[in-house]
């Protein structure tokens, strides 16, 4: 065996085992998940688990219905990647189409900036920044409403923009390099067909690297859905109907909240919220992958 096969075949194995590792993390935080979650939907019941909204652990008579946590989780996440998927795609549709190469170093470096800042800083800018302003709103809003609870601006709208800025630099990044990996002929193609530069880039250009694109996408969603610490920070926390300016939970931040000093029933309940979330995030990748493919085929 000469030199080269050798290296190759060494490189296939390590790679083997690279993938097999991985294989065997997913399988086995899954099987975890499913062995420690499982016990309470049994003991709590699933329809008193997934849709009463009625969360008392460690009341006299327990309550453990996290009906409104879930779905602060799926409002939260969605109303934020709506918001936030179009802003990323133009800011990378700006950066790699249209910006000069000063101009673009500036920004894309801006953007990497964005993503090295730590969820608790986040977290951190919009307790002492964003809530005063929510709080302002609200006493605006709810001047002559006396039965309003006042959350002093630690509310669901918060998280959400908190949350839009925390998904932007990870759906600009891959969007644009997505943009940029889009051959230049199919460009020229376009432009010498009489189509403008801005008909190029939402006709052809957008559409041609929309594989990309959704791959930043379910990243951004991975990335709302699985924030903890920033949300847990800005959003209140307390369980109740996920409106704008209500104090929420969600799936995340009640792990975070609890576990520390959960035992017994309710140590286990939080297990299986854990499960949901799991169990969630594998669905919206899932379809996404689906939808991914699909798109690739047309």
């Amino acid at each position: 065996m000469n030199k080269k096969a050798f290296i190759e075949k060494t490189a296939k194995i390590i790679f083997l085992i690279c993938a097999v590792v991985a294989i065997f993390a997913v399988c086995a935080i899954t099987l975890y998940m499913f062995i420690k979650g499982a016990p309470a939907l049994a003991q709590v019941g699933v329809f008193d688990l997934l849709f009463s909204s009625e969360w008392k652990p460690t009341a006299q008579t327990p309550a453990f219905g996290i009906g409104y946590i879930i779905l602060s989780s799926v409002v939260g996440t969605s109303v934020s990647v709506l918001l936030g998927v179009p802003v990323g795609l133009l800011t990378a549709v700006f950066l790699s189409e249209m910006a000069g190469k000063k101009i673009g170093d500036v920004y894309r470096s801006a953007v990497e900036l964005l993503a090295a800042i730590p969820s608790v800083i986040y977290g951190l800018i919009g307790m002492m920044i964003l809530n005063p302003w929510m709080y302002k709103i609200e006493k605006i809003i709810f001047a002559n409403d006396s039965e309003h609870s006042f959350t002093g601006g630690a509310n669901m709208l918060s998280a959400i923009i908190v949350l839009v800025i925390m998904i932007l630099p990870t759906v600009i990044s891959v969007s644009a390099s997505s943009l940029k990996a889009v051959p230049d002929s199919l460009r020229s193609a376009s432009l010498a067909l009489g189509a403008t530069k801005e008909q190029t880039i939402f006709k052809v250009v957008i559409p041609a690297a929309k594989s990309g694109i959704l791959t930043g996408a379910v990243l951004g969603i991975g990335r709302a859905l699985g924030e903890a610490m920033a949300i847990n920070m800005v959003a209140g926390g307390s369980v109740n109907i996920p409106l704008p300016f209500n104090s929420v939970r969600t799936l995340t931040t009640q792990l975070v909240s609890e576990m520390g000093y959960a035992q017994g029933l309710h140590r286990q309940v939080l297990f299986t919220v854990g499960l949901v979330l799991y169990i969630f995030i594998m669905i919206v990748n899932f379809a996404l992958l689906k939808a991914r493919k699909k798109g690739v085929a047309e």
